[in-house]
């Protein structure tokens, strides 16, 4: 990368810190604006999209712009990230989104460090986790082999889109869900359920590297000329 380690951290960090800012301050302003719960999840969702994209276009061609543990995971796992790099992604990507929570909590005039009781638990929500983190990992990977231009959109819409198709509208972050343990607002998470929604995204996340690693792998010359042989003996076959 042209960038060197500590101004990619930074992005990392920024990047998770507006990110989670973002989540948590709209939620506020959604919970405070209306009682009606599907309204005021609509006013958390069209934020979160539209932040994710202006991220991601700024912060990307300086980190990646991960943000997230789990996709972290996934260029380490494809060798695309050293250990050395990765953890140090991971611990800042943490950290901002914990500052995220506790500045949006400032700006609400609202106790900086708080602890929810939102309880977000149960087979249902962590089979959720796994389809959204899934889904993310499958849209970024698509994304940067087909049209690396259209990342930051596609991945802004995927997550407006996951607020509303799982049940857990859509954490698919390990950073994001331990931040939003620190908020007992609308978007947030019980401190005892974060380790269920850790492990199903970790879980899909890794799903989402083997599929879309597999799928997304280009047809050997050696296979290619192999299919063409057996068409044509098909062909021969039929004309005799």
């Amino acid at each position: 990368m042209p960038f060197d380690l500590s101004r990619r951290l930074v992005a990392e960090m920024l990047g998770t810190l507006l990110l989670v800012c973002t989540i948590v301050g709209s939620g506020i302003m959604a919970e405070t604006l209306t009682d009606d719960v599907a309204l005021a999840l609509l006013g958390n969702t069209i934020p979160t999209g539209a932040i994710l994209v202006v991220l991601i276009t700024i912060f990307g061609p300086i980190s990646g712009a991960h943000f997230n543990p789990a996709v972290t995971l996934v260029f380490l796992l494809r060798r695309e990230l050293s250990l050395n790099d990765a953890l140090p992604y991971i611990g800042v990507q943490i950290a901002g989104g914990i500052l995220g929570a506790f500045l949006a909590h400032g700006m609400f005039e609202q106790a900086v460090v708080q602890a929810s009781q939102h309880v977000r638990t149960g087979s249902a929500q962590w089979l959720a986790e796994i389809v959204a983190t899934f889904g993310l990992v499958a849209i970024i990977l698509s994304g940067i082999r087909f049209k690396a231009d259209a990342v930051p959109m596609l991945v802004g819409l995927y997550i407006t889109a996951a607020y509303w198709f799982t049940a857990s509208t859509s954490f698919a972050n390990p950073a994001v869900a331990i931040a939003r343990s620190f908020t007992d607002t609308f978007s947030g998470i019980r401190p005892l359920d974060v380790p269920g929604f850790i492990a199903a995204q970790l879980i899909g996340a890794a799903l989402g590297a083997l599929v879309f690693g597999w799928l997304l792998q280009p047809t050997k010359a050696k296979e290619t000329d192999q299919e063409t042989k057996k068409a044509r003996l098909a062909e021969r076959a039929l004309l005799s």
